[in-house]
């Protein structure tokens, strides 16, 4: 990745995929002193949580310390397990005094994905999203077409000729699976070939365990509503839960009646700050959840989604209706018109 001062004081960066590992990590750690406090930024989800374990294994003995800080609230359950078994340690971005560090990373983003980021001055900024403008950074490296960060992060430790712990091969491993949706999402070969370098070495048990911790026991009630207020019409299933303490359990629920043979359509829907929250399921082959859902809601707030799943958030106010107005009959009429 050549790079050229530009008169506007960013830096320019040229994708360069043909530069070597060893070269982008070499100016990696170019970047860093003996003597440095480090601060590494993330957006805290599965992906960006192994990038910032793999960057602070690439720091150890380089720098003083490394801390790792994140903005958001961890609160999907899957996250939540992952962080409390691999014992990752975490700040609140709100919490730390930004001048403390005397170089700052952000991986798995950039600088204008949240508010948060907008005012910290970053030495390096390593990704895989999108790029939409330049960035003034020491060292930049981001590559759109990989599917996942972790992918980069493992190339940057085979460069170093460092060997992963198990818990941080496991944190990859994880990181690479749900950025890439087990390879059914864009990726490339690189992401391929960093997972079977991880397959022996992550605890792939510990990992189906993350996969799998999605509901809390007090949650397993929403299950009873659920059936309980389940209508069957024509192939389709749909369900009005009531309040619901994260609307993550929507899309549980939905994706369970999918599984249902002989069913078209499953609708799904909940109150959760006071918004109706509508989540649609269907095979995606004839059909499209993204265009039903924006057809019936779009009109009204956020709506749409991919072929075969979608969602919709729409305030009770702009519904013109309260909550003990929506029900299950609720919910099949105004989308039932909709269908074909």
């Amino acid at each position: 990745m050549a790079k050229k001062r530009k008169p506007n004081g960013f830096l320019h960066c040229e994708q360069s995929y043909k530069k070597s590992a060893k070269i982008r990590l070499e100016e990696f750690w170019d970047v860093f002193k003996k003597d440095d406090s480090v601060l590494v930024v993330i957006n805290a989800d599965p992906d960006s949580l192994a990038c910032a374990m793999a960057i602070k294994r690439l720091l150890r003995y380089r720098v003083k310390y490394v801390t790792i800080a994140h903005p958001n609230e961890i609160s999907r359950l899957n996250n939540v397990e992952m962080v409390e078994r691999l014992r990752i340690p975490l700040e609140k971005l709100n919490l730390v005094k930004l001048d403390d560090f005397s170089k700052k990373v952000m991986v798995d983003s950039q600088p204008d994905h949240l508010k948060e980021f907008e005012n910290i001055s970053f030495d390096v900024i390593i990704d895989h999203h999108p790029v939409n403008r330049e960035w003034y950074a020491r060292y930049v490296d981001i590559r759109p077409n990989y599917g996942a960060a972790s992918s980069m992060m493992v190339e940057y430790l085979r460069a170093a000729g460092l060997k992963p712990s198990v818990a941080l091969a496991t944190a990859l491993f994880y990181g690479i699976k749900v950025d890439t949706q087990d390879f059914e999402k864009d990726s490339r070969l690189a992401d391929g070939i960093s997972f079977r370098y991880l397959f022996d070495i992550a605890n792939r048990n510990l990992v189906r365990k993350f996969e799998l911790t999605d509901l809390r026991r007090t949650e397993l009630k929403y299950f009873s509503i659920a059936l309980t207020e389940l209508q069957y019409s024509k192939g389709r299933y749909y369900s009005h839960i009531g309040r619901v303490r994260s609307p993550d359990v929507l899309v549980i629920i939905a994706d369970f009646l999918n599984h249902v043979a002989d069913i078209d359509w499953v609708l799904v829907s909940g109150i959760h700050n006071e918004k109706l929250i509508v989540i649609f399921r269907c095979d995606g082959y004839r059909k499209s959840a993204g265009k039903l859902a924006s057809r019936v809601f779009g009109h009204l707030g956020p709506a749409g989604g991919h072929k075969g799943a979608a969602r919709a958030e729409i305030l009770l106010k702009d519904l013109e209706l309260t909550e003990y107005e929506i029900n299950t009959q609720t919910l099949k009429r105004l989308t039932m018109r909709h269908m074909k």
